[in-house]
């Protein structure tokens, strides 16, 4: 039996795409084993966000090839699709293939094994036009699926290389997202996390179908329970996205809208897409359609040029808008993008300074949140056992408004969605009292209170 292992740097959607591929060596007769074991092919599923990324990949790249110098090294993702020949360039490398064009991987294998020729076969992302087709049947995770519905993205932030390592937002077609999302819920998953580079993006190539559509599409799918946007951009929420969230009993009350400055002269210098006013409107219309929706957010600090004041501005507007929970970035130069030359960058005390301050602010408004909800019910998907190495009957899992419940359980309950009484608010994990197993229940039923 032909073995294979995989390693994976970055983002979700990477892993998501190594599972993808993981499934096409699966269908080739191949087995999958750990990184650490000697392997006949190593896959390295490579990031390129910050210049410590690609010092990252080149390390994992070279462990791989000191572990079996005899295997096929196949290196792929986003610094493969920036940095082809700086890749190809390492001694022992024998494929590398950008982020598109991975369903030729084992057809790549194939030829460097007959041929023992090295292949390069990144071509340019700028000019794809169409979404590559890489489907996940299942997942480690028994509860959440995780459905890939867009790639690339169109933004051109000052801070970021996604787009020259993704390419333009291209979008799945909708037949086909929704054929997965039947296949995921016949696998047993309850919940859907749509997921892409740039997910508010979806719909942006075609002509009369967005994101919204997509959304409605998908309420219609027998035996989902729950659909969870895993990150929006504000100004891509509008009327029609807002409609949907407030009809469909199968929409999350959760929302991860990337935010990354509070301070207007910071956005314009990061090129975002909207002003702190905009922003302000959207989370405010947000919690009038949907009453103790959770707002998640991402926040980079230090950008260059961000003065105290400016931190200070953003402070404040994060803590008066009542976010649930904050992802805090230091801001890392990346070479290539217009920040990195910007003048007057931060210094990395100050940096680390914002960032405790701001996870600290964070870890206070999880708990304000979490508090509004002790003595209500919700439901909650039981994913996992609460501590690995114990057997007290402690589980753990999400709530639709992303409120990280434990409650006694046994092991058959997980992936049912439970009815579970909250009974103790904390700021990473809030304790509840299981009541009942709701998976039968009316939908219209699913939302009452203690």
């Amino acid at each position: 039996m032909k073995t294979v292992a995989f390693h994976t740097l970055g983002c979700k959607v990477n892993s998501y795409e190594t599972e993808a591929i993981w499934q096409l060596f699966k269908h080739a007769g191949y087995e999958r084993v750990d990184f650490e074991e000697t392997a006949d092919v190593y896959l390295i599923n490579t990031c390129t966000v910050t210049n410590t990324g690609d010092k990252k990949s080149r390390q994992v790249i070279r462990r791989a090839i000191r572990r079996n110098p005899d295997a096929v090294i196949c290196v792929t993702g986003c610094y493969a699709q920036t940095s082809p020949d700086e890749v190809a360039a390492i001694p022992g490398v024998d494929i590398v293939v950008g982020t598109q064009g991975r369903d030729r991987l084992i057809e790549y294998v194939d030829r460097f094994l007959k041929e023992r020729q090295p292949i390069n076969a990144v071509g340019n992302i700028m000019k794809q036009r169409t979404f590559e087709e890489l489907d996940v049947p299942a997942f480690s995770d028994r509860t959440r699926a995780f459905l890939k519905i867009q790639e690339g993205c169109n933004n051109f932030c000052t801070f970021c290389i996604i787009p020259w390592a993704k390419g333009l937002s291209r979008s799945r077609k909708p037949e086909n997202v929704l054929e997965q999302a039947r296949k995921l819920v016949d696998a047993g998953y309850k919940e859907i996390v749509l997921t892409g580079i740039h997910t508010g993006g979806y719909g942006d190539d075609f002509e009369n179908y967005k994101l919204s559509d997509l959304l409605w599409d998908l309420d219609k799918v027998e035996g989902l329970k729950r659909i969870r946007i895993s990150s929006i951009e504000a100004s891509q929420i509008d009327d029609k996205l807002i409609e949907v969230l407030n009809a469909s009993e199968k929409m999350c009350r959760h929302l991860h809208i990337p935010l990354q400055s509070g301070d207007d002269d910071v956005l314009k210098r990061m090129r975002r897409k909207y002003t702190t006013a905009e922003y302000r409107e959207t989370i405010l219309k947000l919690h009038e359609v949907m009453p103790g929706v959770a707002i998640t957010t991402d926040v980079i600090v230090g950008f260059p040029g961000e003065t105290e004041e400016q931190f200070e501005n953003g402070y404040r507007f994060i803590e008066e808008l009542g976010m649930y929970q904050l992802h805090v970035f230091p801001y890392s130069k990346r070479s290539g993008t217009p920040a990195a030359r910007m003048p007057n960058q931060v210094p990395e005390e100050v940096k680390h300074e914002r960032v405790k301050r701001l996870i600290d602010l964070s870890n206070r408004l999880t708990l304000t949140y979490a508090r509004k909800f002790v003595g209500d019910v919700l439901e909650v998907i039981p994913e996992r056992p609460y501590r690995e190495d114990s057997d007290d009957g402690l589980y753990v899992g999400y709530a639709d408004n992303y409120i990280q419940v434990v409650f006694e359980a046994t092991p058959d309950m997980v992936g049912k969605v439970c009815r579970v009484r909250i009974d103790e608010a904390g700021p990473e994990v809030s304790k509840g009292t299981f009541v009942r197993i709701v998976d039968e229940v009316p939908a219209s039923a699913t939302r009452e209170t203690a």
